[in-house]
């Protein structure tokens, strides 16, 4: 019975946290099935994301360090979408005054989301880190992750590489997580498939909702490949390595020597709940 509760109360805790891309898969979905006048679709879209910061932001629901965070979010991905969109990669087939390069400025939110998502997470679940890797590590990999995007149009594709270095970077590191009082934890590798896996099944709603199209899927809509998985595990663990190196940087935490003083945590999982 208590585990039921407790996997209620975490399920409720990651609903509260996904309240950014729930808005914007809703929108897409309303959109898609009542044509909203005076502006095109894409223009509707932005103008809700914006609003739907804006709201969050007055209310509460996020900070403005979340808000730094989700910008910087933004950008990165408004420059992915910008590149992929000039490679053919997909495509944004409908009208909007607010295109850049065929590319509509709410598909941004789309990134910032995932940064919301986390950075909510982050809060309510109270998450911490242990055996976090030196900042040197870090920074390299995340950056060698996000060129791979753009460079494997030119040069050979080495995400399978970087997977393999990312399992040996964060072999020994877990997040550890509170639901209802109760703190448990995970190989934060682990995590990073779960994230990925799920954002795989909610590219395939928004591809489906009209969000952008992919090659294949210009005369009608079909599954995305599962191969897409892997990308999206890699733009995670990107978004994940962002958001836990800036929150560790403002702690300080990269100056102390032992990562597990800093978290006040020990190695020894025996206080915790393993997943």
């Amino acid at each position: 019975m208590r585990a039921i509760k407790q996997l209620i109360h975490f399920g409720w805790e990651q609903a509260l946290s996904c309240l950014f891309p729930v808005v914007i898969f809703a929108s897409l979905a309303v959109t898609q099935i009542i044509p909203l006048p005076f502006l095109p679709r894409y223009d509707w879209l932005l103008l809700i994301c914006l609003l739907m910061q804006w709201v969050m932001l007055q209310s509460g629901l996020e900070t403005r360090d979340e808000l730094k965070v989700i910008t910087l979010f933004h950008l990165i991905g408004l420059a992915l979408e910008l590149f992929k969109v000039h490679m053919g990669s997909w495509a944004y087939p409908e009208a909007g005054y607010s295109k850049i390069l065929g590319v509509p400025l709410y598909s941004g939110f789309m990134y910032a989301s995932v940064a919301s998502y986390l950075c909510q997470a982050w809060r309510r679940l109270k998450v911490d880190l242990i055996n976090w890797p030196p900042f040197w590590l870090v920074v390299p990999l995340a950056a060698a992750i996000y060129l791979n995007f753009f460079t494997h149009h030119y040069w050979m594709d080495v995400r399978w590489i970087l997977s393999v270095l990312v399992i040996l970077v964060f072999w020994r590191s877990w997040v550890v997580y509170e639901v209802n009082q109760s703190r448990y934890r995970m190989p934060l590798a682990l995590s990073f498939v779960l994230i990925g896996f799920f954002i795989w099944i909610a590219e395939n709603i928004a591809t489906f909702l009209g969000a952008w199209e992919y090659p294949n899927q210009s005369d009608a809509w079909s599954l995305v490949h599962l191969g897409k998985v892997s990308s999206w595990l890699l733009l995670v663990i990107v978004s994940f390595l962002i958001v836990a190196t800036l929150k560790r940087v403002k702690q300080g935490s990269y100056m102390k020597r032992d990562s597990n003083t800093v978290t006040g945590l020990s190695e020894d999982g025996n206080k915790y709940s393993q997943i």
